[in-house]
């Protein structure tokens, strides 16, 4: 059966997870604001679940029409044969979000849609109380501007949950943003990448990942695995050819960090990721960094100085960066922060600079890219 899927991923990085889907073989992508939609069958649905790298999740579009009335939101709810996604005893879970429309109580969008699932089921199954036991569909309802798109939820735990990071330190970097952040910029294994503010290791992690193609989702488990639809041979398939993937490159990605604590952390979460053999982790603060290695790549995510007296402290840390980089003019180095004034600290206007959110915090990516400079 063929599928309208959307790919759901941070702001800023919708490209990025269209350029994935497209290296995987999806040639009908279509990009938009916080998604990426494209179509697909069963198989799919494992694919990119286990494949992408940047998405949050992957979404079945099951619905989209204009609802200015709770009878409209039902009716066109309603209209929906959920009851070819969902079987008898599907667990039929509802959320919702509104953004600018006449329906702005989501509890009631809710309720509502959950009363127009039921009774597009009952046009199936002849029955009045369903015992909703079985595997899990959450259904979202969104609304904005009055267009209501009705999805289900393939991933279950968001995308980011690869499975490795149980811990992680005081302000983690999502492991998706931290992905994209690699991806962006262009690095290959052949180049030696280091994070001087590695924190608890998820960019060499994700990184490490990448340069062994290890398929993100490869050792985690999607509420869509337990749907009677989906046949557990198609997970079986693709995950063997996941593994058969996994390459023998070479080479080790170095992170360093002042905090020692922190660093234990990221050598635990190497090991869950299967890349410790090419992660190289030491307790280091940045002004001691040194390194004699040519066109090296240097991707981090410095702190910010968010908190109340930081700030100095911060602006000294990103002018030690700032001379790191004159130091190595063959380097590429690719910046993720939010405090507004880093280009001034840095001592140089960036190649290139991208406007990423972390978390719900705005920040942007600050890219100086050695080839570019020649």
């Amino acid at each position: 059966m063929e599928y309208h899927l959307i790919a759901t991923s941070t702001f800023g990085i919708e490209a990025i997870t269209a350029g994935e889907l497209k290296n995987l073989g999806y040639k009908d992508v279509k990009t938009e604001n916080g998604r990426v939609i494209f179509k697909g069958n069963e198989e799919d649905i494992a694919k990119t679940n286990i494949w992408l790298r940047t998405a949050d999740r992957v979404l079945i579009k099951m619905a989209e029409f204009k609802a200015e009335t709770f009878e409209e939101l039902f009716q066109g709810a309603k209209a929906v044969d959920w009851w070819k996604l969902i079987p008898e005893n599907g667990k039929m879970h509802v959320t919702g979000k509104s953004v600018k429309s006449k329906l702005f109580s989501v509890s009631d969008c809710q309720a509502i849609v959950k009363k127009a699932v039921v009774e597009s089921m009952k046009r199936k199954y002849p029955r009045e109380v369903f015992t909703e036991d079985g595997p899990v569909y959450k259904i979202e309802v969104a609304i904005l501007k009055d267009i209501v798109t009705l999805t289900v939820d393939t991933s279950g735990p968001g995308l980011h949950k690869r499975g490795y990071r149980e811990k992680a330190g005081e302000a983690p970097l999502k492991e998706t943003l931290a992905a994209a952040l690699v991806l962006i910029s262009k690095w290959t294994p052949d180049r030696l990448l280091y994070d001087p503010f590695c924190g608890s290791g998820t960019i060499p992690v994700e990184a490490a990942m990448i340069g062994k193609n290890i398929a993100p989702g490869l050792r985690r488990s999607f509420a869509s695995e337990e749907w009677p639809n989906i046949d557990r041979s198609i997970w079986e398939r693709v995950r063997k050819e996941a593994e058969e993937a996994i390459n023998d490159k070479k080479f080790v990605i170095y992170g360093s960090d002042k905090d020692g604590k922190v660093l234990k952390t990221a050598r635990q979460n190497a090991i869950k990721a299967g890349v410790e053999a090419f992660t190289n982790f030491q307790k280091l603060p940045v002004e001691e960094f040194s390194s004699r290695k040519r066109y090296a790549y240097v991707i981090t995510n410095p702190p910010y100085g968010e908190r109340l007296g930081e700030e100095k402290e911060v602006r000294k840390l990103y002018e030690i960066l700032g001379n790191l980089y004159k130091a190595h003019d063959d380097w590429s180095f690719f910046v993720l922060t939010s405090y507004y004034e880093f280009e001034k600290c840095f001592r140089r206007k960036a190649d290139k600079n991208r406007k990423l959110y972390n978390g719900r915090l705005l920040c942007y990516y600050y890219q100086y890219i050695y080839n570019e400079k020649k």
